[in-house]
C-alpha cells in the first residue's frame, strides 16, 4: 500500500431544520392556538482515531464529507428529527489543522479518541415559542442555523519511541531490519527508502519499543533538495533519536561533516529536535580492518565533540546492534521511573487532577 501522510478534506456539518408555523385545527376548538414544532439539529462531523489504519490514502479518493441535515419542524407540536453525525476514521497520530486559519484543531494520539471538527447547526424555533398574552396567533418561526464548513489538513505523524536519522545509504533500513521484524527495502543506491517504516524491537516480556526508519536527508533538504524534509514530522514525536552515520562513506565524504549537515537541517526544521536525546551510531564497521575500527570511530567522535552515547556497529552483520537496543530499553525504563518518582512526590489531590 502506498504511504500517504498528508491530505486535505472538506467537512460540512448538517444545517438545522427550520421551525414550523402551524395552528391547531380541531372540531369544536375554533381558537386552538399555535402548534408549530422546532426543527431538528444538524448532524456534526467527527474524526475518530483507528489503530487499524496506518495511512491517509483513503482521502485521495474522497475529500468531501457531509453530515445529515436536521428535519424541519411540523404541526401538532412535532419537533423535527436531528440529523445523523458523520464519523470519519483516521490513523492514530493524525494532527488536524484548519486550512483557513492555520490553527491546530486537535491531535488524535490514542485509539478511539474522538474530535469534533464541524458542529451541526441548531434547529429553528416553531411558532409555539412566540405565543404571548398580546400575540395569541404568532405567525413567526425561525430558520435553522447553517452547519459549520471547514477545510482541514490531515497530517499523519507516526507514533514511535525511536527515530532514525541519517544520510541516504547510511544503513538506516538495514539497522531496523537487524533489530526488528520490519523488512524495509534495502539497496545500494540513494533514496531506497521512499516512505517511513515502523518496526517493533522486542527484548523480552514487557520490554519493547517502536523504531521509525525515516527516508534519508541530505544537505539542503530544507530548500527541497533530495526528498526534502517532508518526513521529519515523523521524528517530532519520538523520545530518542538515533543518528546513523556511515563511518567510511564510499564516496570519500567525511562522516563528521555529514553529522553537522544533518544537525543544520534539523535546526532549520525545528530547533527543539537538537535538544532531544540523540545518540550516534557509527555504522558499516565491517568495511574497515578489525584493528582500525575503534581508532577511526574515536577520531570521528573526538572531532564532533560528542558527549552523548555513541556506538560502533555493523548492521548488515548484526554486530553490536543488540547492545544498542538494550541501552535504549534501559534509557526508557529510567525515564519511566523518573516520571513515576515525580508523580509519587505530588500531593494526592494534585496527582488526581494531573492524571
Amino acid at each position: 500500500m502506498k504511504f500517504v501522510d498528508e491530505a486535505i478534506i472538506k467537512v460540512h456539518a448538517g444545517d438545522g431544520g427550520n421551525g414550523c408555523i402551524s395552528f391547531r385545527r380541531e372540531k369544536f376548538i375554533p381558537f386552538g392556538g399555535p402548534d408549530g414544532g422546532d426543527g431538528g439539529s444538524g448532524g456534526s462531523v467527527w474524526l475518530i482515531a483507528d489503530e487499524g489504519l496506518n495511512t491517509l490514502i483513503d482521502f485521495r479518493h474522497q475529500r468531501s464529507f457531509k453530515a445529515q441535515r436536521g428535519q424541519n419542524g411540523m404541526g401538532s407540536d412535532m419537533y423535527g428529527k436531528g440529523g445523523e453525525d458523520n464519523t470519519i476514521r483516521v490513523p492514530v497520530g493524525t494532527v488536524v489543522t484548519n486550512v483557513d486559519t492555520d490553527e491546530t484543531i486537535g491531535d488524535l494520539t490514542a485509539h478511539g479518541q474522538r474530535l469534533l471538527v464541524a458542529q451541526g447547526g441548531k434547529g429553528g424555533l416553531g411558532n409555539i415559542h412566540f405565543k404571548s398574552s398580546v400575540n395569541r396567533a404568532p405567525r413567526k418561526a425561525t430558520p435553522g442555523t447553517p452547519g459549520e464548513v471547514r477545510e482541514l489538513k490531515l497530517e499523519l505523524k507516526l507514533l514511535a519511541d525511536v527515530g532514525l536519522l541519517g544520510f541516504p545509504n547510511a544503513g538506516k533500513s538495514t539497522f531496523i531490519r537487524a533489530v526488528s521484524a520490519a523488512t524495509p527495502r534495502v539497496a545500494d543506491y540513494p533514496f531506497t527508502t521512499l516512505h517511513p517504516n515502523l518496526g517493533v524491537v522486542s527484548l523480552g516480556p514487557e520490554q519493547s519499543f517502536v523504531i521509525a526508519d525515516i527516508p534519508g536527508l541530505i544537505e539542503g533538504a530544507a530548500e527541497g533538495a533530495g526528498l526534502g524534509i517532508q518526513f521529519l514530522r515523523h521524528v517530532s514525536r519520538t523520545r530518542l533519536l538515533l543518528h546513523i552515520v556511515d563511518i567510511a562513506p564510499i564516496d570519500g565524504s567525511d562522516a563528521a561533516e555529514q553529522v553537522h549537515a544533518i544537525e543544520h537541517e534539523l535546526e532549520k526544521f525545528d530547533p527543539e529536535l537538537l535538544q532531544r536525546p540523540r545518540w550516534l551510531v557509527l555504522n558499516k564497521a565491517d568495511v574497515l580492518p578489525q584493528d582500525e575500527r575503534q581508532a577511526v570511530a574515536e577520531e570521528v567522535v573526538k572531532r564532533l565533540g560528542w558527549t552523548q552515547p555513541w556506538f560502533l556497529v555493523s548492521a548488515i552483520a548484526r554486530e553490536n546492534t543488540l547492545p544498542v537496543c538494550q541501552q535504549i530499553q534501559r534509557f526508557f525504563e529510567a525515564q519511566r521511573e523518573a516520571r513515576q518518582g515525580r508523580i509519587d512526590m505530588l500531593p494526592g489531590d494534585v496527582r488526581l487532577r494531573g492524571e
